[in-house]
């Protein structure tokens, strides 16, 4: 077992009425990775600040690196990528990343300037304004500046939202690079394929966590077989199926349709008439192995059969 990166207990936060975080626990050891996954609302953005000391727990304990969050030990230690672009516009790339290195008391880091600026791509528009960037350029530059005097604990708060496809690919890329060096990663994302990269997954609702573990454990504790239907009216599909003996869930995603069978053989011919008797033409049913999604979907509807909407991998990708 490696150091304890990063260690909460109990923690709490509010803000006003709104119950923000509520007694979360967790652990991340040295060159691990864990993925804070939820919807808008969940307490992702307020569980990273309080890590990064921007803000003060109202109860439990928080330690970086057996340290408090504010103090120069952990903030040495500790990179910060906020939700949204918040270096200075109208200076060059260069210009943002000698900044932030100033602000950490770093002399001689043009090497490790550079060096940032390769692995982001960046190199040939170091000269360019940060306000004239793409958005995944900017998230880049964002990342250099996080890293430039080398923490050994990064904090993303939803790094790829609003980002290109290909900017997403390539930021993971790095990602994926740094977790390899031996860094410690906990990132916020509402994206639960994103989350499957992680050691550790926290998938939250209202401050908390529903489920706590490895992307295989949270799988491995789904109970029911998953059917996947494709067919263009996915909306009457769910409304047919609904009520219908040995489904216990019904979960739209996009083009695509999971049902939640108690057991799946038996099952798979009652969908298929129930389906032709709605008229609904299928292009194709077949099982398939439960998702993250299929987890988190099924958690939020605490295990009542229900029929939820999300955006589909492929929708996702087309939205920037």
């Amino acid at each position: 077992m490696g150091e304890a990166a990063l260690e909460l207990r109990g923690v709490s936060r509010r803000f006003g009425n709104i119950e923000a975080v509520r007694e979360l626990t967790l652990d991340v050891t040295s060159g691990s990775s864990l993925a804070l996954v939820g919807p808008d609302g969940a307490g992702k953005t307020t569980t990273i600040r309080l890590i990064a000391g921007l803000l003060n727990a109202d109860s439990g304990e928080i330690r970086v690196f057996g340290t408090a969050p504010r103090s120069a030990e952990a903030k040495a230690r500790m990179g910060y990528l906020s939700q949204r672009f918040s270096l200075y516009g109208d200076l060059s790339i260069d210009e943002n990343i000698d900044f932030f290195a100033e602000i950490h008391g770093l002399e001689n880091f043009e090497k490790r300037r550079d060096r940032l600026l390769a692995m982001t791509g960046l190199t040939p528009f170091r000269a360019r304004p940060a306000g004239k960037l793409s958005g995944g350029m900017k998230q880049k530059l964002a990342l250099a500046c996080a890293l430039v005097h080398e923490p050994e604990l990064l904090l993303l708060d939803e790094p790829t939202t609003g980002v290109d496809p290909i900017s997403r690919r390539e930021f993971w890329a790095i990602l994926s690079e740094l977790l390899a060096g031996g860094m410690s990663l906990v990132v916020a994302t509402p994206y639960l394929d994103e989350a499957e990269r992680f050691a550790r997954v926290g998938l939250m609702s209202s401050g908390s966590f529903l489920a706590y573990g490895s992307p295989g454990e949270l799988k491995a504790s789904f109970k029911y077989s998953v059917l996947e239907v494709s067919c263009s009216e996915v909306r009457a599909a769910a409304a047919a199926l609904r009520g219908l003996d040995g489904v216990d869930g019904i979960q739209t995603f996009g083009d695509r349709l999971s049902i939640l069978a108690r057991e799946a053989a038996g099952t798979r011919a009652a969908v298929q008439a129930r389906l032709r008797a709605a008229a609904v033409e299928v292009e194709e049913l077949r099982d398939a192995t439960p998702t993250l999604e299929n987890v988190f979907m099924q958690l939020i509807g605490g295990g009542a059969p229900a029929t939820a909407i999300a955006p589909s991998a492929k929708q996702r990708s087309q939205e920037s």
